[in-house]
């Protein structure tokens, strides 16, 4: 038997899912960096760059430097994409939940309280089109594994159904692998691919976006 809990979002909540989200993201950083030195493109500029400083300064050592020096800015601008979308949300959405998520009509915001912990985090919000959009999916380190998301994510879907809408999208990272099994265990499948900024572009950092079809809408 599940001994959490999903509810409402309530004004105490506020700290805890700013930080539960901040969290759940910056920690992708580092898959998201691993996942850049894959890239052929950037294997070939790390040796331009050794290369070019070797034959600079004349020193095997200095052109290791070079690399290394790169690597770290490398590092920063992987981070930044993380830290900037963090920093964009706790302005925007998770700055007021209540006045995003909780008094318009058809928005949604859950938590999962466990031993009086938030530890598991989801909304949903129209699109306009006649979807719903699951977003700020986010579970605890601790709490992963016991099948807190897909209990969120059935309640979004079971929420998009009794209120008539056809469909349920939302969008991750490519480097979320586990998040993208559990939705496609949820019956959603990817539709498109995008990148989120001209940084992301450069160091070639998608976004999958995907959909859950519901049947006949309503909306």
């Amino acid at each position: 038997m599940a001994s959490f809990r999903i509810r409402q979002y309530q004004d105490q909540d506020f700290e805890a899912v700013r930080a539960l989200f901040a969290r759940g993201i910056l920690e992708h950083a580092p898959a998201g960096f691993r996942h850049i030195l894959r890239a052929a493109r950037v294997r070939l500029a790390l040796l331009a760059v050794f290369v070019a400083a070797r034959a600079a300064a004349g020193s095997w050592v200095l052109g290791l430097g070079a690399v290394a020096l790169a690597l770290v800015l490398l590092w920063v601008l992987v981070r930044s994409l993380s830290a900037d979308y963090v920093r964009e949300a706790l302005g925007t959405d998770l700055c007021d939940v209540p006045g995003t998520y909780l008094r318009p009509p058809d928005c949604r915001f859950w938590v999962v309280e466990e031993a009086g912990t938030v530890a598991a985090m989801v909304a949903a919000v129209p699109t306009g089109r006649g979807e719903l959009e699951l977003k700020r999916m986010s579970v605890s380190r601790e709490h992963r594994g016991r099948g807190l998301a897909r209990a969120l994510c059935r309640e979004v879907l079971a929420f998009a159904r009794a209120r008539g809408y056809g469909a349920v999208v939302l969008s991750t990272s490519m480097v979320q692998v586990a998040a993208q099994r559990l939705y496609e265990g949820q019956g959603f499948r990817k539709v498109g691919a995008s990148y989120p900024s001209l940084l992301g572009t450069l160091l070639n950092f998608q976004i999958f976006h995907y959909r859950c079809d519901l049947g006949d809408a309503n909306k």
